[in-house]
Parts: C-alpha cells; sequence; structure tokens
C-alpha cells in the first residue's frame, strides 16, 4: 500500500499516515519467534519499547472516566491552535483530532464505546473498558504529543510504511513516505531483471529496517539483505521489526558505521540503497519542532552542505557494487540530487558509474539518485 504524502522532513509530521491500530479488521499480525536474529548478544540486550496496540489490555477503568479523558483531550487539541505563536509551526487541530482517535483505537480494546454518540450508550457510564495503558499514562501520552511536540508515531510506538506495521521510537528516525520509492524501485529492478533478486543488497543507516525489510520482501526466498547502521538503539529496533516478519534467515543486521560491517563483501553487492542523513547542519534547528526536537540528530545532520554522508556512499558504492550493480540514494532533492550526480561523473568516479538518473519524489521533488556500477 503506497500513501501519497508529502516529504515529512520538511512538512508537519502530523500529516503522517495513521499508525497501526487494533481494532482494524483488515490486520496481519506477525507472528513472533524464538530464533536469534544474526546480531551480537551485546546488541540484544537492548530491548525495544512495546507499542501500544501490542500491549496487553491488562487495565480496567470505568467507561465514564475514558470519556473525562477523551474530552480532555479533545479540548486540548481543540484550543492548541488558538494559543500558538507560530504559524508556520503549529499544530493542527484537526489532525490532532484525527490522531486522538488513533490513540483510542491503539488503547482501548472496545474503542467503539468511547467513539461512538455518547448518547446511544449513556446508560453504560459505569461499565468498566480494558486498556493497553492506564488512564494516567494515556493523560501523559497526550500532553507529551501537545506539550512537548513529540512526534505521535513515538507515543503510539509505531508507523505504517507500504505494508508494513514498524515498532519506532525516540533514537530512531521515522520512517517517511517517500523513502516508500526506494523499494518500489527496487520491486521494479528485479521485476525486469532476475539477476538482481538472487544476490546480496546492503541498506545502510538503516533506522528501523524499513527498506531492508521492504527490500526483503520483494526478494522473496532468492536474495538476502544487510542491514547497517551505527546507533545501538537502531539496531535493536531494526532487529525487532526483522523479528516481527519473520525475516530472520535473509535479513541480517550489523552494526557499524556505512561500510565498515562490509569488508567481506566488497565488490560482491548486487544492489545498495540509503536512506542517509542529508540536512544542512545550519537548518536543523529550523526544523519542524516534532523533528527537531525528538529524531535523532544522527540520522538528520549530513553537514555543511548536507552531503556528507552522500559522498561518502559515492566512494563506498564504486568498492562495493559488483559490476552492474545498483543504487539508489535518497537525497535532500533538487540542488543536492544534482550536485551528487555532478560529482559521481567527475574526479575520481567519473569511469564508475553508468545511467545516473535524478527521480523524484510523490510530491513532484528531485528525491533519488539512482544508477549501476560500471
Amino acid at each position: 500500500m503506497i500513501r501519497i504524502l508529502p516529504s515529512l522532513r520538511f512538512t508537519p509530521l502530523l500529516s503522517a499516515a495513521k499508525p497501526f491500530c487494533s481494532s482494524s479488521p483488515t490486520r496481519e499480525l506477525p507472528q513472533y519467534e524464538a530464533r536469534t536474529a544474526p546480531v551480537s548478544n551485546s546488541l540484544l540486550s537492548i530491548t525495544p519499547k512495546t507499542p501500544l496496540f501490542l500491549r496487553t489490555p491488562s487495565h480496567a477503568t470505568c467507561l465514564s472516566d475514558v470519556w473525562k479523558w477523551h474530552d480532555w483531550a479533545k479540548d486540548l487539541a481543540t484550543s492548541v491552535e488558538e494559543s500558538s505563536t507560530n504559524s508556520e509551526d503549529s499544530l493542527d487541530s484537526v489532525i490532532l483530532h484525527r490522531e486522538l482517535k488513533w490513540l483510542i483505537e491503539d488503547s482501548i480494546e472496545d474503542d467503539t464505546l468511547v467513539i461512538l454518540h455518547r448518547s446511544e450508550i449513556a446508560d453504560d457510564g459505569e461499565k468498566n473498558v480494558k486498556l493497553r495503558a492506564s488512564l494516567e499514562e494515556l493523560y501523559d501520552l497526550w500532553r507529551q504529543r501537545i506539550e512537548k511536540r513529540r512526534p505521535f508515531q513515538y507515543v503510539v510506538g509505531c508507523e505504517h510504511w507500504r505494508d508494513l506495521v514498524l515498532c519506532v521510537e525516540e533514537g530512531v528516525l521515522i520512517p517517511r513516505p517517500e523513502t516508500e520509492l526506494i523499494v518500489d524501485m527496487v520491486e521494479e529492478l528485479v521485476t525486469r531483471d532476475g539477476r538482481f533478486k538472487k544476490g546480496c543488497w546492503a541498506d545502510l543507516g538503516t533506522g528501523s529496517g524499513a527498506i531492508a525489510i521492504g527490500i526483503a520482501k520483494v526478494l522473496g526466498s532468492h536474495g538476502r539483505v544487510i542491514a547497517t547502521d551505527l546507533s545501538p538503539v537502531a539496531i535493536a529496533v531494526a532487529v525487532h521489526n526483522v523479528q516481527r516478519y519473520n525475516l530472520q534467515g535473509m535479513v541480517e543486521v550489523r552494526k557499524g558505521s556505512w561500510f565498515e560491517p562490509l569488508k567481506d563483501l566488497e565488490g560482491q553487492l548486487v544492489g545498495l540503497v540509503s536512506n542517509p542523513p542529508y540536512i544542512p547542519s545550519d537548518d536543523i534547528p529550523g526544523l519542524q519542532a516534532e523533528v527537531g526536537r525528538h529524531e535523532p540528530k544522527l540520522a538528520l545532520d549530513g553537514g555543511i552542505d548536507g552531503t556528507d554522508s552522500l559522498l561518502h556512499l559515492c566512494h563506498g558504492a564504486s568498492r562495493m557494487l559488483k559490476p552492474g550493480g545498483f543504487f539508489v540514494f535518497e537525497t535532500n532533492g533538487e540542488k543536492q540530487s544534482k550536485m551528487i550526480v555532478d560529482y559521481m561523473m567527475t574526479n575520481d568516479l567519473k569511469d564508475c558509474f553508468s545511467d545516473l538518473k535524478i527521480v523524484s519524489d510523490f510530491a513532484g521533488i528531485n528525491r533519488f539518485v539512482t544508477g549501476f556500477r560500471l
């Protein structure tokens, strides 16, 4: 499933797609397995937080108290725009009300008792309902969303991305809708040329593991994906998501900086993908509050002009890809994409790549650079 949404690095995170809701009739939860993902035991000692929708509904609360919380949360969402002093970075009460509905669906076992018009069930106010979080925690979570501008994906602990439901938490970049196109491009390539379906791919700076998992599902049982990241939290979350989708045999998660964990695969990769940090350092303070205050700077800051990691990836691709190997990198867009293509056509890389292209995202921004190793 593709959601056509604007880039969330430069537009409000509030426009993000709805997180997974426990009441969704079409949900398909992947089953957990006891097998161990191929990472060291020290990495597995970090345990990712359980998203709301996966928690056991172990809290019983009077329905009238839930309604009281709901009224308070709605009032807070309604009043937030009126109190905003910065129109360019203000919260949208319409979107907040939508998020509140999703929070109810993820946290309350029988959410219809809250969502239905109260007059239809007025006599059931003393009825107990089961919650996946205590009422006190729900008060706190909604305050964090509005007062601290904590991203909603961190509040509920997950994000929808393509046909996946990925666990996310502080310390891990929230996967963006435009990044889904990387998997689309890989899918188009392997459909056109079956050789790319059987080789080894690498996803550098994997974060939540979104791209690696998406590519693994495209490759089926034929290929494998190595996912790398420097952040221990990202590694733990990526492993967790890989296990949830039972892809331990296809996705290997390795800790390290960029190509460092791939020394044994030099010249052997059939494909290389990355959504690296690409925001210029001076632009970080001006990011939307949800991004600048909460998402990991390590995954955002691309240096003075935003190209530090991208240039490193260009040189690494020339060493790591086998002849004919494919790459796709996400960029800041427009001038940055052209800068990367120009760089790969000159200097030491001018005889390394062919068929270099700039590909637009959903919003028409020249977001991706693709090409093949000569």
